[in-house]
């Protein structure tokens, strides 16, 4: 069987295929299922990049590892045009896909960190493997199928069923060893408030299916909702809590397909007027389609089509959707014991991806890393173009999680290295430029400017000047935070709450700069929190200022949205925060405030005004963030032991080797112990 490629203007993608839907195929010898369109999110309309079940190589497992157990309709395709024969074996109301022959073309995974190490690069052994499987026959699938069901079994005595119990198993854990990785678990019961039941049934009916498996949640399921625009699509940064609640719940099923077909979408092509990013780009979203199979009245087939920002307002790239992927995949991994995922030799090469694109050498001086407005959870003009905490911390807390899962080899030493030092360089950047405190305010109220030497004191050129009005009456005697920003003669000051929550979940701030966040937070609850948890910026920009830097945007108006709006979804990563720095009870005070609202105001996407009093003008209610962020929440708070796999402590091997700057005398290293405390060498 042979395989081409059809290069279009715009995308690259398949010219051949068999369009398999979910049910039998009657090129088998079984007639296609009749597909309901009642249940479909969307139609189909023209021709669209898109990618279908029949898309699909599975079997690489196999090569790999012959020991590992089957994955079920989940696996990987990395080529531009393949042609797949395969067969469906149904039981137990679950597909069985076995290929009998695949082809491939390779792509080029060359990048200035780690260029064509050598010959067995995780591209070619992937492919060379996969060149020489053997056809899969039925009496191998009839050998695993115990396999497959004794995982459904054991799946479904840990899920919660809200629909018709009261008392139920939220936190399903026991104590187990997994290929030397040994993860403590409890077993125990407890009452189920009518809130969150609710909540939990909301959430599955928010599930997206894909050739009959759970892929997702839409961002938002409100019925009333006539003009959904995207957000009837499936955002990997609005999954991640969702996937959380899942994995607390010991239901890991949906989180592992969603992180498989997620890899999938990443070898598109992805352009805007003829140009594109660099490979390794997630898609910030993307959608389930259901295409009319051609002379076949009444059937389709389910496709995927994601959105990597040519389609998003601005048309901006979603930096950060790949940092999520990649500390999502690392959760999977610790939550469920099963690192085989990680260890696949193709989720592999989609991290290294990843990394390459974050890594690759550019004009920056600085170890952050530079994006443009619109880039992350705030994804329209803010001001927070260049250097901005969320990334940084979603970056740095990528490159541990990274760290952690690529097997190390002559192909990955190199990148292994990369991410090692920039590691170390972040931390140190972060910590030193970005913490402010009432000492560090009082520096710079006394910087001299146009300071020309490499042992400068002001190194970024900061006018006294900048320092806000508002903020000299608001900061507190104690307590610190990381400000949102910093380029060169520019300091953005205002509190990014996502950004310091990371930086303490990552330990990219030392122990006293973590207290500090929450110090400040306890302090000024009545402004980062108040009537409904927790402000995504504060403060808010306001009249000139709110003009000249949003350009006036009718969405983000003073103390709404992204503009100092109050986000509920935010509740379980200062959870996670605070029962990693010994303060559940800021956590439980601030679930307490959102659960007497959340359920009555029918699960807003965001609140409004400067304390959370109104529903957001333009809120979708139903928002699956808000109600996924809830339940996680809620766990983490019943089961703290399990907060321990999602947060990281300080890695003292870092504090060895920074090298932060240049003096008369050489190169320099610094002891992160302590912010501003250096040794010359």
């Amino acid at each position: 069987m042979t395989t081409s490629n059809c290069i279009g203007p715009f995308y690259v993608k398949p010219c051949c295929r068999i369009l398999i839907n979910c049910g039998n195929s009657s090129v088998f010898g079984c007639p296609f299922r009749k597909y309901d369109r009642s249940r479909s999110r969307s139609k189909f309309n023209g021709l669209t990049r898109v990618h279908s079940c029949s898309d699909r190589i599975s079997g690489f497992k196999h090569v790999i590892d012959s020991n590992r157990r089957v994955f079920c309709g989940s696996d990987l395709n990395w080529g531009k045009s393949r042609i797949s024969s395969s067969k469906w074996v149904h039981r137990k109301n679950r597909f069985f896909r076995v290929l009998s022959n695949l082809g491939s073309d390779v792509r080029n995974h060359s990048t200035s960190i780690d260029s064509r190490v050598n010959e067995k690069s995780f591209e070619k052994i992937y492919i060379q493997g996969g060149f020489n499987v053997n056809p899969l026959v039925n009496d191998m699938i009839e050998n695993r199928q115990d396999l497959v069901t004794k995982d459904l079994v054991k799946e479904k005595e840990n899920k919660v069923d809200v629909n018709d119990v009261s008392n139920v198993n939220i936190d399903e854990f026991r104590e187990r060893e997994l290929r030397g990785s040994t993860i403590l678990k409890s077993t125990h019961e407890r009452q189920v408030s009518e809130v969150e039941k609710e909540a939990w049934k909301l959430l599955r009916e928010a599930v997206v299916n894909y050739c009959g498996n759970p892929v997702g949640t839409v961002a938002a399921n409100d019925p009333a909702d006539k003009q959904p625009l995207n957000y009837d699509q499936v955002f990997i940064r609005d999954f991640v809590p969702t996937a959380l609640a899942f994995l607390l719940n010991g239901e890991g099923e949906i989180v592992k397909n969603f992180l498989h077909h997620t890899l999938q979408l990443q070898s598109w092509e992805k352009t805007v007027d003829c140009y594109g990013p660099g490979k390794g780009l997630m898609p910030a979203s993307f959608k389930v389609r259901a295409v009319p199979l051609s002379g076949r009245d009444g059937e389709f087939e389910d496709v995927l089509d994601p959105d990597f920002g040519e389609s998003a307002i601005g048309r901006v790239a979603p930096v950060d959707s790949g940092l999520w992927w990649i500390i999502l995949l690392r959760a999977y991994g610790k939550i469920t014991g099963d690192s085989t995922l990680q260890e696949r030799v193709d989720v592999q090469t989609g991290i290294r991806l990843i990394l390459n694109l974050c890594l690759t050498d550019g004009f920056d001086m600085f170890p952050t890393l530079l994006v443009t407005d619109g880039s992350c959870m705030i994804d329209r003009r803010m001001g927070v173009h260049g250097h901005p905490l969320e990334i940084q911390a979603l970056f740095y807390s990528a490159l541990r999680c990274a760290r952690e899962m690529l097997i190390v080899n002559d192909s990955t030493k190199n990148l292994v290295a990369a991410i090692s030092n920039r590691l170390s360089a972040l931390s140190f950047h972060m910590r030193e430029y970005y913490w402010v405190d009432m000492k560090k305010i009082n520096e710079i109220y006394r910087y001299k400017t146009e300071e020309y030497s490499t042992d400068a004191v002001n190194k970024f050129n900061i006018y006294p000047d900048q320092i806000p009005r508002w903020l000299v009456d608001w900061f507190p005697e104690t307590g610190g935070y990381f400000i949102g920003n910093l380029q060169p003669a520019h300091m953005d000051f205002r509190f990014f709450t996502l950004g310091n929550l990371w930086s303490i979940i990552s330990s990219l701030g030392t122990t006293e700069q973590n207290e500090g966040i929450l110090n400040l937070i306890e302090d000024k609850w009545s402004d980062l929190v108040a009537q409904m948890p927790l402000k995504i910026c504060y403060p808010a920009l306001e009249n000139d200022e709110w003009r000249i830097i949003t350009g006036g945007d009718p969405k983000n108006t003073p103390w709404s949205y992204h503009n100092g709006g109050s986000w509920p979804m935010l509740l379980w990563q200062f959870t996670l925060a605070c029962i990693k720095m010994g303060r559940p009870e800021l956590a439980r005070k601030a679930a307490a405030l959102a659960e007497k609202r959340l359920s009555v105001d029918q699960w807003p996407e965001y609140y409004d005004t400067r304390y959370g009093s109104f529903i957001g003008k333009q809120s979708r209610l139903h928002q699956t963030w808000t109600i996924a962020g809830y339940l996680t929440s809620k766990m983490l708070l019943e089961n703290p032991d399990s907060a321990s796999l999602l947060f990281w402590n300080e890695d003292y091997g870092l504090l060895e080797n920074c090298v932060c700057g240049l003096g008369k005398s050489g190169r320099r290293k610094c002891s992160r112990f302590a912010a501003r405390s250096q040794t010359a060498l």
